[in-house]
């Protein structure tokens, strides 16, 4: 099986992969532009654009060598490595805009090869008295010299001729470094450092010389043809962009000490007048441009080969077509004929300067792709992340801020178009993909540990026990989840916005391998129609043979929002009371944990209209009603509620009316809650006034009624019959407070 895989690919070392991120680096960029930004900017502004520019380049190089030293790294490059971390719609998405601008790439870098003959157009002129006023004269010829040799010799003849344009390219900088101007000669270094005047902006310059610093990663799309990705990609990137930077350093001063800032600006060839050999600039421009030409050449295809092996097309016929390659060595030959079809379209244009600032926006959402993933999965912390070589956290973040930061820094419009254009291909390849997972796993591994610290620093930190800052963490424990829904609707309004909730279906049997698979049954289809109802709710399952055990063990859960549960909530059925009969009986469990008691007595009438909510308030147990009516103002804020009103009812001895509905008026008022004094109504009690009655007559068509009681009457003679005897009114909510609560 090794013998076949290794016959299926050209088995490259660490030095191609170093030579094709060198030769981009080093490429038409620095011959043609970098004079301009020293003439512009001068030598400091100059280092200040190297600087920043390699806050993209040196954290996306240690994150892709930090990714491509975790996973087996295939064919497509940055493509796999971002698609395999994404997931293939968000990856895909990404990669078909990366393989756009690696394919312009090509006619970028032929037609920068056409700037070298600048240097020849006079000596035609002297000698042959022709003008030769149209650089496609070159760049046309020299593009389909290089589709034939990349279309019947591949990336093998490629990587020859890279170590002789690498060579050509190294000579050319010896010389340079060797040559000297009569500038250079009276050059004050202490000069270095000054000011120039200039009329272009700092950005300005920078959006020119920043795609110099982006070929770093051209030598990853080499990964399916490497013998080992893991030890070359991250070796051969790395060197390359350390070494470019070091370079690009040297070159800026040399550039600053050997001619005047005008004539930096004015003669893009000005590297050719410093030169110790002045023709061999042209010469390694060419050489440049023709090796970075290559190196997008070989890159190019293997990206689209990957993609359409993905199947990320719609049509089969395509992406079969695309991911053929040829038998021996997989060489992804049609995707080279598709390349070359679109490198010749912008190389006729002749022009491709605007071109260019969306390649390096699509470069820079590619760097920022990257960064972002090593950043994640730093925090994920995934067991099976394991990097042999690791970037630091801080250097990923920074990096993936400053490639959002430079695109719209470089071209606000443009870095709007690369981002719109990417959403639309991430809407066309999920529009018919069966692949949704996307880059779910990181991202859950992120909130998991971003959970976990936030719920430590909560249990650490200095607990507010202030009465004015209480709000809902409510534990509902179910055995008839599946029955009734409105136990799990009334934890969904509480959750909401203000408070916490948990629900735990009680599954009542003996811990076993079957009770186990049906409780997780269970919690699969809860949280399905917690998921179509957009619940807030953080759902549970729990198994025992005792309903007072069952009781004792949710009481003992934790709190899911870093602050203590204080609230119990259970359900039950009219006219069905053996489940109310053990709530009562476990009251006492109830109290010496603290927790405020909900009990909902669940009617066939459910929660109607949602439109009116009834909260009585008896003398009897007053100390219930702050929570009552902050529960009411709790259930209002949700949507399901949003044409609801709180009606309050108060019954008090016909002498302190008066008092008690000016209480309740200043009550609400003060506590900025939307009950108007409308809607506050103090009935007076007389003797022989049945209370329940009452509740039924007044409150038989409200959809939510809130009632309550207190501990005496629940060991009183009354017990069970308390809930009952309201029969006429729909759902009703029982409320008792184990501490006060205050509306402020």
């Amino acid at each position: 099986m090794s013998k076949t895989l290794a016959s299926a690919k050209a088995n490259f070392g660490t030095l191609p992969v170093f030579l094709t991120a060198i030769s981009t680096i080093l490429g038409a960029v620095m011959f043609l532009r970098f004079g301009f930004a020293v003439g512009s900017v001068g030598f400091a502004g100059t280092l200040m654009i190297i600087l920043i520019g390699h806050m993209v380049t040196i954290p996306t190089a240690m994150a892709l060598a930090e990714i491509a030293t975790n996973q087996k790294v295939e064919g497509g490059g940055e493509y796999f490595i971002i698609s395999r971390s994404f997931g293939v719609n968000i990856g895909a998405a990404i990669g078909i805009a990366l393989y756009l601008s690696q394919a312009i790439s090509v006619a970028f870098y032929v037609i920068a090869f056409a700037e070298a003959f600048e240097a020849i157009k006079p000596w035609v002129i002297s000698e042959f008295g022709y003008e030769l006023y149209d650089n496609r004269l070159f760049s046309i010829p020299a593009l389909l010299v290089l589709i034939w040799l990349m279309v019947t010799k591949g990336a093998t003849l490629g990587m020859k001729a890279l170590y002789v344009v690498v060579a050509i390219l190294a000579v050319s900088l010896i010389l340079f470094f060797m040559g000297s101007t009569t500038y250079s000669d009276v050059f004050d270094s202490s000069l270095i450092f000054k000011g120039v005047t200039s009329d272009k902006s700092f950005f300005y310059v920078f959006a020119i010389i920043f795609p110099a610093f982006t070929g770093m990663t051209a030598g990853v799309g080499l990964s399916g043809d490497l013998r080992d990705p893991k030890k070359s990609i991250p070796l051969g990137t790395l060197a390359a962009t350390i070494i470019g930077m070091v370079i690009y350093v040297f070159i800026a001063y040399k550039l600053a000490s050997s001619a005047s800032p005008a004539d930096l600006v004015n003669d893009q060839l000005v590297m050719g007048q410093i030169a110790l050999w002045g023709p061999i600039i042209p010469i390694g421009l060419a050489a440049a441009t023709i090796s970075s030409a290559l190196g997008s050449f070989m890159v190019a295809p293997r990206t689209l080969q990957a993609i359409g092996g993905d199947k990320v097309f719609h049509n089969r016929y395509v992406n079969f077509w695309v991911s053929k390659g040829v038998k021996k060595t997989n060489e992804p030959r049609n995707a080279t004929i598709l390349t070359s079809g679109i490198a010749l379209i912008f190389v006729l244009m002749g022009d491709v300067n605007a071109v260019a600032e969306i390649i390096s926006m699509f470069f820079m959402v590619t760097y920022g792709s990257l960064c972002l993933i090593s950043f994640m999965q730093h925090f994920a912390a995934d067991p099976s992340y394991r990097p042999s070589f690791k970037s630091k956290w801080y250097l990923s973040l920074l990096g993936a801020i400053m490639c959002v930061y430079l695109m719209f820094k470089i071209n606000t419009p443009y870095a709007f178009a690369a981002i719109l254009l990417m959403v639309a291909l991430y809407f066309y390849i999920s529009l018919k993909s069966d692949t949704e997972k996307g880059m779910a796993s990181i991202f859950q591994g992120v909130i998991h540990q971003f959970s976990r610290t936030i719920q430590v620093f909560l249990q650490k930190s200095e607990k507010v026990k202030e009465e004015e800052d209480w709000r809902p963490a409510v534990l509902c424990l179910s055995k008839d989840s599946f029955e009734r829904y409105s136990a799990l609707e009334m934890m969904k309004w509480i959750s909401h916005r203000y408070g916490f909730g948990t629900y735990i279906h009680f599954e009542k049997a003996y811990f076993s391998k079957e009770s186990k698979m049906k409780a997780e049954e269970k919690l699969k289809k809860l949280i399905t129609i917690a998921s179509n109802s957009k619940s807030n709710v953080y759902l549970e399952t729990l198994i025992s043979p005792s309903n007072t055990g069952a009781i004792i063990q949710a009481i003992q859960q934790p709190g899911i929002s870093g602050q203590p549960n204080n609230m119990m909530l259970f359900e039950y059925k009219k006219g069905e009371i053996d489940w109310l009969s053990v709530i009562v009986d476990n009251y006492s469990v109830l109290k010496t944990a603290k927790y405020d008691l909900c009990i909902l007595a669940s009617s066939d009438k459910g929660f109607g209209y949602k439109k009116d909510i009834h909260v009585w308030i008896r003398q009897a147990d007053y100390e219930n009603a702050n929570l009552m009516i902050l529960l009411s103002y709790i259930i209002l804020g949700h949507p399901d509620w949003k044409k609801g009103e709180i009606k309050i009812f108060a019954t008090f001895p016909k002498e302190k009316l008066k008092e008690e509905e000016e209480h309740l008026i200043q009550l609400t008022s003060s506590g900025r809650l939307p009950i108007s004094a409308k809607n506050i109504r103090v009935i007076a009690m007389e003797e022989g006034v049945n209370i329940k009655q009452l509740v039924n007559d007044i409150s038989m068509d409200a959809d939510l009624t809130l009632i309550g009681f207190h501990e005496g009457m629940i060991k009183s003679d009354q017990g069970i019959e308390m809930f009952e005897g309201y029969d006429k009114v729909g759902n009703i909510l029982f409320v008792n407070t184990l501490t006060s609560k205050f509306i402020v």
